[in-house]
């Protein structure tokens, strides 16, 4: 898997910046990019599917997992548990397909120290920071959305004001404006890192 060409996307983003629809998008337009379906205790959402969009696990169940080592990285968010499985993203690097994955800050920063600490994962891993210009935004994204209960939409924000600094820590920062210029990023990314040196098979002259 070291040689490998496949990317692990990462995308991280405060809730509410928008990393979903980006990531549903990108996985829509492009059949060579697979989405890396995560763990979580939460209930599934209106038209959320299992071992489509989540697979939903009770409790006992997750932490049976995380007892056994079966995580990458897990961590508790707005009370229920979310967990990135070992086998989901190796057994697809090892197939040669490219994964994104959309986790919060705190998942980035574990997926980032278990890589560099496996030469696969490194050479794979490529990290992308989204994030609205600024709270007021971010705020009226949420409003707009119209999920939460405002104790709830006010505790995401504070949240955010944290995550937000953490953005010196990814490969590539995208401020975000509209879901198109937003997604037409992502696409350069991509672009940009199937070329990159050491994953471009070189020419040959002779």
């Amino acid at each position: 898997m070291a040689d490998s060409p496949s990317l692990l996307i990462l995308l991280s983003a405060p809730s509410g910046a928008g990393k979903t629809t980006v990531c549903q998008r990108l996985l829509e337009e492009n059949p060579l990019v697979c989405r890396a379906v995560t763990c979580t205790t939460r209930p599934p959402r209106e038209g959320e599917k299992p071992g489509i969009d989540y697979h939903f696990w009770d409790q006992d169940r997750f932490v049976r997992g995380i007892a056994a080592g079966e995580f990458l990285e897990h961590a508790t968010v707005y009370g229920h548990h979310y967990g990135t499985l070992q086998s989901e993203l190796r057994d697809k690097l090892q197939a040669g397909r490219d994964i994104l994955l959309a986790v919060d800050v705190q998942g980035a920063a574990t997926i980032r120290q278990k890589a560099a600490q496996d030469p696969a994962l490194k050479a794979a891993l490529v990290s992308v920071f989204l994030t609205p210009p600024s709270l007021a935004v971010l705020e009226q994204r949420l409003r707009k959305r119209g999920t939460d209960s405002e104790a709830t939409r006010q505790k995401r924000l504070a949240v955010a004001r944290q995550e937000i600094t953490e953005w010196r820590s990814f490969d590539y920062l995208i401020v975000s404006g509209t879901i198109e210029a937003d997604l037409q990023h992502m696409r350069s990314i991509l672009a940009a890192e199937k070329m990159r040196i050491g994953r471009v098979a070189p020419p040959v002259f002779s």
